[in-house]
């Protein structure tokens, strides 16, 4: 009677390990973390690469030239701001560009790891904004302020493993120059972090 619950058990064991093994082939193996891309570092002066921005933002009524502050290290934040308070005439502005550069991902057993590229595009697409009809790679939107005299224009952006967010807020200033300095900061982004 041992004997054969003995007997019955490795029986049950080898078709457990028989049918556990078929599994772990159907499944595929696990992807070894080795595989998977880590992100990119950017430039550490990338903020700096960006150029002068003093054309987007009203002159400061002591004269000084505002400049782009770098915060973060794997994604990079470059932000100024032109206060209305500091300025001789009505006028402001802020501009805030944030460059994240996208690593790998583990796309489940059996299938290779998401590349960077990937990642990004697939972070893109899910963005929940109007594509840009002229541009396959960006998304845009723009919001009025008070008065129609302030405008907000946000450009998202996407080239390879980066993605490029801009936002961009003036008045008093049109709808189309507001749309057209993100636009083209977005651009000089892209470039910059390549």
């Amino acid at each position: 009677m041992a004997s054969r619950l003995v007997r019955r058990t490795a029986i049950a064991a080898g078709i457990a390990l028989v049918a556990g093994l078929g599994l772990g082939f159907a499944a595929g193996k696990p992807v070894d973390p080795t595989d998977i891309l880590p992100a990119r570092q950017l430039p550490a002066d990338l903020c700096a690469r960006l150029g002068d921005v003093s054309s987007l933002l009203p002159k400061a009524s002591n004269g000084a030239a505002p400049k782009l502050v770098k915060t973060g290290s794997t994604a990079i934040r470059c932000s100024v701001k032109a206060d209305e308070a500091a300025q001789t005439t009505y006028s402001s502005a802020t501009l805030e560009v944030l460059i994240t550069p996208y690593g790998g991902k583990d796309a489940g057993a059996g299938n290779p790891p998401l590349k960077p590229d990937q990642v990004a595009r697939q972070t893109f697409d899910r963005r929940a904004m109007k594509p840009d009809p002229d541009r396959s790679t960006a998304k845009l939107e723009t919001r009025s302020g008070a008065g129609g005299e302030s405008w907000t224009a946000t450009v998202v952006e996407v080239h390879a493993d980066v993605i490029v967010q801009v936002d961009y807020t003036a008045q008093p200033i049109a709808q189309a120059a507001a749309k057209s300095a993100a636009l083209v900061i977005a651009d000089r982004a892209i470039w910059e972090s390549q």
